[in-house]
């Protein structure tokens, strides 16, 4: 079951400037995680993308699209977005690789944490694990994710596909005119074009010290 009660999520990647994507998650980590969940928003994870060392991922999920536009409205017009906006924003060049995805299946969300997120603090090693981007129709997205779940098996944490909603929040731009699904799983996986056609891109991911995926 997903959890905590999202039915909607953001995959974001970010392209940073050179050298400054431990500047960006240092940040993230210490200054954007409580505050977003403080306005109802779950931050799913966030990594760095091992083959592209200006690529900052991040997930974060809404219960429903209505709640998803409060949430960010809140959170970018509060204080923390405001006292932090210009540091964050002078480490990237791109913000605008979204994907506004839902489950699948009623089974395909991320499931719920087993262990608390790790504090300011801890340390703990990064965590690898892979995501796939692939292009589905949409009357084969759940067919599609059945294949997905025999192939990963308990290695899956997610299946996701295209959230046709509008965008309730247009001051952050999603991609548009796509339909995909994308998979999480543990570790890393090996010809992710033989779990499902179309493949459109692979995430080889590291956890960040905070991270709650891992």
């Amino acid at each position: 079951m997903t959890a905590p009660g999202a039915t909607v999520f953001e995959l974001r990647q970010y392209t940073l400037c050179t050298g400054r994507r431990d500047d960006l998650i240092e940040l993230f980590d210490r200054e954007f995680i409580e505050s977003q969940e403080a306005t109802g928003m779950w931050i799913v994870g966030q990594f760095r993308d091992l083959d592209r060392p200006d690529r900052f991922v991040w997930v974060r999920g809404f219960r429903d699209m209505a709640s998803r536009a409060d949430a960010l409205t809140d959170f970018y017009t509060g204080p923390v977005w405001k006292e932090h906006s210009g540091a964050a924003n002078a480490t990237m060049i791109d913000s605008g690789n979204v994907l506004l995805l839902r489950p699948a299946a009623p089974w395909a969300g991320f499931p719920r944490p087993r262990h608390a997120r790790p504090g300011l603090r801890d340390r703990p090693a990064p965590t690898r694990l892979t995501a796939a981007v692939h292009r589905v129709d949409a009357d084969s997205a759940e067919a599609t994710a059945e294949r997905v779940r025999a192939a990963l098996g308990d290695r899956l944490a997610a299946c996701l596909v295209t959230e046709p909603a509008e965008n309730t929040f247009p001051a952050l731009p999603v991609r548009t005119g796509e339909h995909v699904l994308v998979w999480f799983a543990a570790g890393e996986i090996d010809a992710p074009e033989r779990i499902a056609p179309e493949l459109m891109q692979t995430l080889r991911l590291a956890s960040t010290a905070r991270s709650q995926l891992r």
